[in-house]
Order: structure tokens, then C-alpha cells, then sequence
């Protein structure tokens, strides 16, 4: 993982015109992977992008909306207003030096509320990327060959799991992965996870491995580099 550590002689020399904020949780995944694997996995992914489009790699965002999560111990979840204003407040400050575009790159499926963030602020001007979608995912998935959809396997499963085993294994407690399926979900947001979930996992870990993992991590910075580069292309201001 690209160590993110940058001195003001190396940005003020050639000022970068894209930034990425990495948006991680804190909050269970299961018996075999940490607290922290949405923010180890935005990381990653922001870590392999921001070379490719050369833009300003920012330190992750550790908290956001983890709210379905609460029926499980020591979840910590930031308020959507407050999650929003913080975004507001990063690229506020970027913008006084040149950036151009956040690409606000998500790790956790439960922050819905990114995509009315990002719808906002750019109605004046396109200045925020939300990063990745579901189609970057689905492509992803289906090159690793996982045999698994993005939505049966939505929290712990073989997606998020092979790509720790592949960047991280250290934090893989691999022998305690157990696959628990849960494809009908209609109350999530109303009865959260634990109603569908005992473990605490909704996917198939056992089916993880780290070849998978590099296939997805490789398909996905590869999907965003090209999504970036089309972005600034549409909107005329060309690549960075």
C-alpha cells in the first residue's frame, strides 16, 4: 500500500489538481476479519488509484454511517449531517489551493448518503466523484471468478475478504471464516443487520482467496483510473 507522505516542497512543486479521500467505518466483521476492514479497503483501493490519476492521496476517513450495525458491540457511527459537513469542509479547504475534483473513494456500502453529498455540491460546477459504483464492482467480481454477486455477499464475504488476504493477510484470522447467506434483506435500514445475521457476516468467505483478491484489486484501479480520466475529459479540463 502507497505510504501516504507528502512534504510541502513535493506538493507546492507540482500542486495536484485531483485529491482522493478515502471514507472507511468502524464497525464488526465477523469472527475472522477487524473492525476496520472498510477503512483498510478504501485505503487500498485510494493508495492504488491516486498514482494512476495523479492526484493527492488523503489520510482515510476511520468513521461514517454504520448505523445498521448498532445490534453489534462497539460500532461507532458518525450522524449523516455530521459526515456530510465533513466532506464539505475537506473539499472547501482543497479548493483554496487548486483542487479541482474530490473523489470521495467509499469503502462502505451503508453511506447512502454520499450520493445526495456529491449530487449537491456539484451543482454549480462537477468538483466531487463518488468512487466506486456498483458497476466497478460487479466487473470486478465477475473477473475474480468468485462465483458470488455483489449483493449476496454484501459485509465479510469473499470480495472483502480476498482482498485482504491478497494487500493484508496479517489481519485475516482465516481459519475462523464461515459463509452465512441472507439474500432477502427488506428491513436492513430499519431492523439493521443483526436481524438477518447472527455472525455478524452476510456473504461467503470461504469461497476468498488472495489470487481473487489481486484480480479484483486490479480490476477495480483499473475501472477508476479509466472513470477519472473520462470525467475530467467530459467536463473539459483533460487528465492530470
Amino acid at each position: 500500500m502507497t505510504l501516504n507522505t507528502p512534504t510541502l516542497p513535493e506538493l507546492t512543486a507540482r500542486p495536484p489538481r485531483v485529491a482522493i479521500l478515502p471514507i472507511g467505518a468502524y464497525e464488526q466483521h465477523g469472527a475472522h476479519l477487524p473492525y476496520t476492514t472498510d477503512t483498510l479497503i478504501g485505503q487500498l483501493l485510494a493508495s492504488h488509484l491516486a498514482p494512476r490519476v495523479s492526484a493527492l492521496l488523503l489520510p482515510p476517513l476511520p468513521f461514517s454511517c454504520s448505523h445498521e450495525h448498532a445490534g453489534f458491540p462497539f460500532a461507532v457511527s458518525l450522524s449523516l449531517e455530521t459526515l456530510a459537513a465533513t466532506v464539505r469542509d475537506v473539499l472547501n479547504s482543497l479548493e483554496r489551493d487548486g483542487i479541482e475534483l474530490l473523489i470521495l473513494l467509499n469503502g462502505h456500502g451503508g453511506n447512502y448518503v454520499l450520493g445526495n453529498v456529491a449530487q449537491e455540491l456539484n451543482q454549480d460546477r462537477p468538483r466531487v466523484l463518488l468512487l466506486p459504483q456498483r458497476q466497478h464492482w460487479e466487473k470486478a467480481v465477475a473477473t475474480a471468478e468468485l462465483g458470488v454477486t455483489v449483493s449476496a455477499d454484501m459485509h465479510g464475504g469473499a470480495i472483502e475478504t480476498s482482498l485482504l488476504m491478497h494487500a493484508m493477510p496479517e489481519v485475516v484470522r482465516s481459519s475462523e471464516r464461515r459463509d452465512h447467506e441472507a439474500n432477502s434483506r427488506p428491513w436492513l435500514t430499519a431492523l439493521g443487520m443483526r436481524h438477518y445475521t447472527a455472525s455478524g457476516i452476510i456473504g461467503f468467505p470461504e469461497r476468498a482467496s488472495a489470487k481473487a483478491g489481486e484480480r479484483l484489486l486490479t480490476s477495480l484501479t483499473d475501472s477508476l483510473a479509466h472513470e477519472v480520466s473520462e470525467f475530467l475529459t467530459h467536463v473539459g479540463r483533460g487528465p492530470s
